[in-house]
């Protein structure tokens, strides 16, 4: 079942470089979350390319911002390309799909689950420097990325902040892939996605003119300046 609703700037459709930064992108992005201001939503930002932008979200909305640390599991042979994700509680999802066509094992995966779950504990203990995370018990969460290419990290990170008890929660990224975004379904209540692209070929930075890494330390101090602030 689709989610019930899809909001999206028609002008962006099918576009690339239609973002300066991640900043601009969550200033556009926020034109179509204006539903939120002042209502009690938390912005819950995946770092580290999602912390700019929820940043940006959560100054224009007038609503909290923390995180939530989901990391994809990749491959041994190639870091950039995942066949899971892990979240922070140990939500964990596999697409048993794509390894059945790997010549992975199970003590190769048992290793590469690890080392992921090790790497969001590292993540946790940098975002947060010993900062308890917000309350998401009962309130409407917003979840926010710089793209959405697979939707594999996104749906584990939404499974997560479910079993944690929040009462609603959307999805808000600058761009998508339309398969992506129209994948949804309950838990979530709404994607909200600037610029839906179509296509066999997708890459989140072609939404971009200037696309870089972020660095985990960079999306720490964004985050802390933020909450600072706030």
């Amino acid at each position: 079942m689709p989610v019930t609703r899809l909001i999206d700037l028609p002008d962006l459709r099918e576009r690339v470089r239609v973002f300066r930064d991640r900043s601009h992108a969550g200033r556009l992005l926020s034109e179509i979350l204006s539903e939120y201001r002042h209502s009690n939503a938390l912005v819950m930002a995946i770092p580290a390319g999602g912390v700019p932008v929820a940043v940006v979200v959560g100054e224009c909305l007038k609503r909290p911002v923390d995180v939530v640390v989901v990391s994809k599991i990749t491959f041994p042979w190639n870091t950039e390309a995942g066949y899971g994700a892990l979240a922070f509680d140990g939500t964990l999802r596999l697409n048993d799909a794509l390894l059945a066509r790997t010549s992975l094992n199970e003590r190769q995966i048992a290793e590469d689950i690890e080392q992921t779950r090790q790497k969001i504990q590292r993540r946790v203990a940098r975002m947060r420097r010993g900062l308890p995370p917000l309350d998401v018990v009962g309130r409407t969460l917003i979840v926010v990325d710089d793209g959405l290419a697979s939707g594999f990290t996104m749906r584990v990170a939404v499974e997560a902040l479910a079993q944690q008890g929040a009462a609603s929660i959307a999805i808000a990224v600058p761009t998508g892939h339309a398969d992506a975004v129209a994948s949804f379904a309950a838990p979530v209540e709404a994607v909200y996605c600037a610029n839906v692209r179509t296509g066999w070929s997708f890459a989140v930075a072609d939404a971009y003119e200037h696309w870089s890494d972020v660095g985990e330390e960079e999306a720490a101090q964004a985050l802390r300046a933020c909450q600072k602030a706030q």
